[in-house]
């Protein structure tokens, strides 16, 4: 069975602190949550680089990019996958956001990601897509659970709009 990691607390309510992070990136940097206090910050958390949905859904982020930087919004997507394996994912598709490597999972438990999942009748651990919005001082202002990519990002943006005013 594949990891199950227990961790800290899980992110379970709008208006917590976010808990911090830093992960390395598709950049070979490293992003850390505590560093964009002052900003918004859309953390969006995918299962996996180059399958359908998450693709859909970053270039989704990538086409309106402009959109967020306008609001002073960063953004960064979460999948368990390695930095290579996300520069391989961006150069492919083009995209622009930055990719944050969660191979331990310790983010994604931080945030009640990493969940049991159930297709064809065959249950394994994986990330649950989800998307948080950060506020300018590092509390949880909106939790998306179950997303469902088509219109998804539009709705972030709005939400946002609403919070960098």
């Amino acid at each position: 069975m594949p990891d199950t990691k227990d961790a800290t607390p899980s992110v379970q309510l709008e208006g917590m602190p976010a808990p911090d992070f830093t992960l390395p990136t598709d950049s070979q940097e490293q992003f850390t949550l505590s560093g964009q206090i002052g900003r918004l910050v859309v953390v969006y958390f995918y299962p996996k680089d180059d399958t359908p949905g998450c693709t859909k859904e970053a270039i989704a982020f990538t086409e309106h990019a402009a959109e967020f930087q306008k609001h002073d919004a960063v953004i960064i997507g979460i999948s368990p996958d390695t930095p290579s394996k996300h520069d391989k994912f961006k150069a492919k598709h083009g995209l622009t956001v930055t990719l944050g490597s969660d191979t331990e999972k310790e983010v994604c438990n931080a945030y009640g990601v990493w969940v049991e999942k159930n297709m064809y009748g065959k249950k394994y651990m994986g990330v649950e897509r989800s998307t948080f919005l950060i506020d300018k001082t590092g509390k949880i202002a909106k939790i998306w659970r179950k997303v469902r990519v088509p219109g998804h990002v539009e709705k972030v943006l709005e939400e946002l709009k609403g919070l960098s005013q």
